[in-house]
Order: structure tokens, then C-alpha cells, then sequence
């Protein structure tokens, strides 16, 4: 199997296959999204570590999204901006199986990090007095570690499978980047094995953390109804609306991609939705955590202010 697999040395990713006014467009509009998204995460990022009112558990996960997003964006946009400009859609193997081990490692991380924030905002709403004993450092430093952890290491079991098959026809892969779904389907071999691995991952990942977000959830609204004031009620929830629209908008297009049949999913749809993931998520996330956040606001102004002095 491994002579069958030298047989193809590179893949050739088709992207969106636009006009070239088209692909020039859209690699202005990516640049610049790519370029916000990194500056932005790289503020949170900043923010969280420099202003002490912001080394909380809370803001500790939050920065860890900031190095997901931010290395998510790298992954797969860089490489499709160079596509549209040279035209040479060439991608070798090796770099192809880094991205696909990268892109899912990172996924995984993302969606245990968002868990472990919406178990730290069920602490702190529903056993206060007790926050910062449950939610120690020690505690946040072990959970963050086990997330990275436990996620490349599924990640690596995928690549593993994936490297086992041998790739001796076609080399185009239908998409901007190498998705293990499209890579999949260029393998000369059953691969009914890595598809079932990957949807029992994807309930593992996906529908058991969601499970638990919501649980989590039931829990804090529960205790915000019992609040008596008004002002501590909004308070309450102010600080978990970000993390919710997060969650929503990554769990939702998650599920769509991984869990719905292939048949339902066609061409640049599934494109579109992946692209989400790689260019718009990362930008998004920055953006509502700064703008529904009064802490992150705050911070901004009080770094905005020791600058201009």
C-alpha cells in the first residue's frame, strides 16, 4: 500500500472555480477579512494578557479561542490566496495531510474549548461562592491541556487512517483546502472505515459537547429566572450571550457539514460553509465578544488611553 500511495505526490485543490474578475474580487475581500480576523484575535489576545482585570478563568479560555482562531484562519486561507493569485493549485502530500491533521485538530479544540467555557459561566452563575475553588488555575490549566490534547490526538488517529489508503487515480480535490471528506474520495481503497471513525468522532465531539452546553445552559437560565433584580438578571446574562451566539453559529454549521448525508450537500455549498469556518468564523468571534462585552470594551479604552499619553 505504501508504493500504490507514492503514486500520487500531489493533489490539486480546484477551489471555487470563479472567472478570473471574479477570483480577483474575492481575493481582495479574503485578504482583508484574513487581515482583520488575525488583527482582532491578536487584540483579544493582547488585551487578555496585559490588563489584569482580565485574567479570569473566563478570559483565560477566551484567549485560547484567540490562538484557535487565528491559527484556523492560517491553516487553509494563505494557501487559497496564493491559489487565486498564481493559478498553480498544486498542493504536495505531505503538506496536504498537515493541513487536513491541523484543520481537524483545531476543530476539535475549538468546540471542547467552547464546553469548557460554558461549564466555567455554570459555575460561576449557579455556584458563585464557590467559583474560584471549582474554577482554580490549576483546575483551567488542566482543562485547556486536556482539550489540546485530547483533540490532536483524535486528530492524528484520522491521519493515520487517512495515510494507511492508497491514492493512485484523480487528483483534484473539490475544495479550497484539504478537507478529509474531499481527500477521501480520491483513495483508491474502501475507506468505509475512516468514514465511520470520523462520524463517530463527530458524535463525540460534536453532539455529546453540545449536550452538555446545553445542560449547562437549562442550569444557568434556571438560576438567572430566580434572581430577584433586574439589573443582576441582565448582568447575569450579559455574560454568557457572547459565548451563546458562538456556540450557536459553530455548533449549528458543524452539524450541517458533518452530521446531514452527502447527498444534501453539493459543490460550492459545502464550500461556502467550510469557508466560514476558516475566514468568517475567526473574524466573528473577536467581534462579538468585543462588542457584547463591557470588560473587553473597558480594557480597549484603558490601552487606548496609556498609548495616547
Amino acid at each position: 500500500m505504501g508504493v500504490n500511495r507514492s503514486w500520487v505526490t500531489e493533489f490539486v485543490l480546484l477551489g471555487f472555480q470563479l472567472s478570473p474578475e471574479m477570483e480577483v474580487l474575492l481575493f481582495w475581500v479574503f485578504s482583508l477579512l484574513y487581515a482583520f480576523s488575525l488583527l482582532a484575535n491578536d487584540m483579544i489576545f493582547a488585551l487578555i494578557c496585559l490588563d489584569q482585570r482580565l485574567h479570569t478563568p473566563m478570559y483565560f479560555f477566551l484567549s485560547h479561542l484567540a490562538i484557535i482562531d487565528m491559527s484556523f484562519a492560517s491553516n487553509t486561507v494563505p494557501k487559497m490566496l496564493a491559489n487565486i493569485v498564481t493559478q498553480n493549485r498544486a498542493i504536495s502530500f505531505v503538506p496536504c495531510i498537515m493541513q487536513t491533521y491541523l484543520y481537524i485538530g483545531l476543530g476539535y479544540t475549538e468546540c471542547l474549548i467552547l464546553v469548557t467555557m460554558s461549564y466555567d459561566r455554570y459555575v460561576a452563575i449557579c455556584h458563585p461562592l464557590h467559583y474560584k475553588f471549582i474554577m482554580s488555575w490549576t483546575v483551567c490549566t488542566v482543562l485547556s491541556s486536556m482539550c489540546w490534547s485530547c483533540s490532536f490526538v483524535l486528530s492524528l488517529v484520522h491521519v493515520l487512517l487517512l495515510l494507511r489508503l492508497p491514492f493512485c487515480g484523480p487528483r483534484e480535490v473539490n475544495h479550497f483546502f484539504c478537507e478529509i471528506l474531499s481527500v477521501l474520495k480520491l483513495a483508491c481503497a474502501d475507506t468505509w472505515l475512516n468514514k465511520v471513525i470520523i462520524f463517530a468522532a463527530t458524535v463525540l465531539v460534536l453532539l455529546g459537547p453540545l449536550c452538555l452546553v446545553l445542560v449547562s445552559y437549562m442550569h444557568i437560565l434556571r438560576s438567572i429566572l430566580k434572581i430577584k433584580s433586574g439589573e443582576g438578571r441582565k448582568k447575569a446574562f450579559s455574560t454568557c450571550s457572547s459565548h451563546l451566539c458562538v456556540v450557536g453559529l459553530f455548533f449549528g454549521i458543524a452539524m450541517v457539514v458533518y452530521i446531514v448525508p452527502d447527498s444534501s450537500q453539493e459543490g460550492d455549498k459545502t464550500k461556502i460553509l467550510f469557508l466560514f469556518y476558516s475566514l468568517f468564523n475567526p473574524m466573528l468571534n473577536p467581534l462579538i465578544y468585543s462588542l457584547r462585552n463591557a470588560q473587553v470594551k473597558d480594557a480597549f479604552c484603558r490601552m487606548i488611553q496609556v498609548r495616547s499619553r
